[in-house]
């Protein structure tokens, strides 16, 4: 083999590990995206659930003394 052959032969393994990278990169961060979705919608119905709490609590009637005092 000439020094040219192993260079390409080098260049070539290089990039055939670096697509691989790439992929597996690429995987991970489509996993990642979806937990982060999923966080976001659990987020969501937190909030939906707390200002619903937070409205039922306004509405309760106020706390009074009881007529024995």
């Amino acid at each position: 083999m000439t020094e040219n052959d192993d260079r390409v032969l080098r260049l070539e393994e290089t990039v055939a590990h670096q697509t691989r990278v790439i992929e597996e990169l690429s995987d991970q961060l489509a996993e990642q995206w979806k937990v982060v979705e999923q966080t976001r919608a659990k987020l969501d119905r937190l909030t939906e659930r707390f200002l619903s709490l937070e409205e039922q609590a306004l509405e309760a009637p106020a706390v009074t003394r009881p007529p024995h005092y």
